[in-house]
């Protein structure tokens, strides 16, 4: 059926305020978007970040009685009479079908392919792991995460013990061992997070090579390499307990970091190991390298 779509530019503390109203007013669905062209920060799991200018849209039905829902909410204390907004008619879609569209099998390297479960998988010789978007974040899309599988690619892991830490969605995780890891750590804060790595590991039938913990369970052991894809805050001031993971010549890899912030993580992690040059991918870094001995 048709929709009409109100937008409204919002400051992120109002923004879901807002949205609790569209959705009182009747919109079937609510979202927020970039109001401007910001970088924003990759989420933990379960977390929602919000831009400076957050335009938050409400998708109603073409028969709902618009003007009516302008006037109901020209009389919150939040937007106020003649609140600036704006309605456009969408056409009649699959919405559904429209937003899997969105979603491609993509290529890390030379071997790795992350496939969605509704797309047919370009090269059955590749390695591919199948990942759907949903429970927790991470599908390859972000730089942050496309770095890492990059990286991931080029390592020989066969037969190695590896770290996930901040596991997410386990996409790094479920690469690694498809890349032929012998067992993968996965730790997360969030609860989600662990549920949906091991979902994920079910599909891919990599489970019975992974286990996954809270911080406050996390095993103590040496890997061979760890992966640490969260933020820069965090991996500074856990980087006693991300380096004690990583066993002597073992590897590291470290992502969620701006290109500015990279100095401020090498100098972190510069005692402890020999860092490879970063790699940048729009406004994203990476920083790598190898435990000294």
């Amino acid at each position: 059926m048709p929709w009409i779509q109100l937008r409204i530019d919002s400051d992120p503390e109002y923004a879901e305020q807002i949205g609790n109203m569209l959705s009182a007013n009747g919109a079937q669905a609510v979202t927020f978007v970039d109001a401007k062209d910001t970088p924003m920060y990759e989420p933990k799991p379960g977390e929602t970040l919000l831009w400076p200018d957050t335009q938050v849209v409400g998708l109603f039905d073409a028969a709902d009685d618009m003007a009516a829902v302008i006037s109901r909410l020209e009389k919150s204390k939040i937007l106020g009479k003649d609140f600036a907004h704006k309605l456009d008619q969408l056409e009649d879609k699959d919405w559904e079908r429209e937003w899997m569209d969105n979603f491609h099998p993509m290529q890390f390297g030379e071997r790795l392919w992350i496939c969605p479960s509704w797309r047919e998988v370009p090269d059955p010789t590749a390695v591919n792991v199948m990942l759907d978007p949903g429970l927790a974040f991470g599908t390859g899309t972000h730089p942050t995460t496309a770095l890492c599988l990059r990286w991931l690619d080029a390592l020989d892991l066969k037969d190695k013990v590896v770290v996930d830490f901040g596991c997410g969605s386990g996409i790094l995780a479920l690469a690694a061992l498809k890349l032929g890891a012998r067992e993968v750590i996965g730790i997360d804060i969030d609860p989600q997070a662990l549920q949906a790595t091991m979902e994920n590991a079910r599909r891919n039938e990599v489970e019975s090579r992974l286990s996954v913990y809270l911080p406050a369970d996390q095993p103590t052991l040496e890997a061979d390499v760890v992966m640490a894809n969260i933020l820069s805050g965090p991996l500074i001031a856990l980087q006693k307990v991300i380096t004690a993971f990583c066993k002597p010549g073992g590897k590291l890899v470290l992502s969620g970091i701006l290109e500015e912030q990279v100095e401020n993580i090498e100098r972190a992690y510069r005692a402890d190991f020999a860092l490879d040059p970063s790699a940048v991918d729009a406004e994203w870094a990476r920083v790598s390298g190898t435990r000294k001995h």
